[in-house]
C-alpha cells in the first residue's frame, strides 16, 4: 500500500479509518486509510472529520448534537458524515484528544484484543490496524454506533414513505 502526502483529502465511502500517528521523522501526522491506499495529512483526525461534515453541509459539532438528539449519546458520540452513502464514524477517545482516531463502522469485519489495553481491528478488505483503545471500549463504541445508525436509518425510512409532493412545506391558504 502506497502512502500519499496531501494537505487536504476528502472522506468518502471507501475511507476506513482516520488515525493519528508519528511518521518516520517523528512528526505527528494523520493516516487516512482507504480500501486500497493511504493518505498522510498534517491535520488532526478530528479536524479532517469536521471538514468532511462541512462538505456535507454541517459540522462535527452539528453532527454530535444530532446524535445526542436522536439517541442521547453525549460523549465519544458516533456521527453520520453522510447517511445516504453509509458514512458512519465513531471516535476511539474524546475528539478533543489529538490522538483520537475515527473508524468507519461499515468497514469493520471483526475486532480482537491486542497487547497493552489495545484493540486490533480487521477491516472487510483484510487489512488490520492496532489502536490505543481497550477491547471493552471498542465493543461499546461499535454497539453505540449500531444503535445510532439503526435509529437514524429508521427516521430516514419513515420520511421516505411519503411522496415528495406530500413533503413540500407550503403555507396554507
Amino acid at each position: 500500500m502506497k502512502n500519499y502526502y496531501f494537505t487536504t483529502h476528502e472522506i468518502t465511502p471507501v475511507t476506513m479509518a482516520v488515525i493519528a500517528k508519528r511518521n518516520p521523522e517523528g512528526e505527528n501526522v494523520t493516516y487516512v486509510i482507504e480500501e486500497d491506499t493511504e493518505y498522510v495529512l498534517d491535520q488532526t483526525p478530528t479536524k479532517i472529520i469536521d471538514e468532511a461534515c462541512r462538505f456535507f453541509g454541517s459540522s462535527l459539532k452539528g453532527r454530535q448534537d444530532g446524535t445526542r438528539d436522536i439517541c442521547g449519546i453525549t460523549h465519544k458520540a458516533p456521527i453520520s458524515i453522510d447517511p445516504s452513502s453509509g458514512m458512519y464514524f465513531f471516535p476511539t477517545s474524546s475528539p478533543s484528544n489529538p490522538k483520537c482516531a475515527w473508524i468507519a463502522h461499515s468497514h469493520i469485519d471483526k475486532v480482537s484484543r491486542a497487547n497493552n489495553q489495545q484493540t486490533e481491528i480487521q477491516f472487510k478488505n483484510g487489512s488490520r490496524v492496532v489502536l490505543d483503545i481497550s477491547y471493552g471500549s471498542m465493543l461499546n463504541q461499535l454497539q453505540r454506533t449500531a444503535q445510532f445508525r439503526f435509529q437514524l436509518d429508521n427516521r430516514i425510512k419513515f420520511l421516505q414513505q411519503y411522496s415528495p409532493a406530500d413533503m413540500i412545506a407550503e403555507p396554507s391558504t
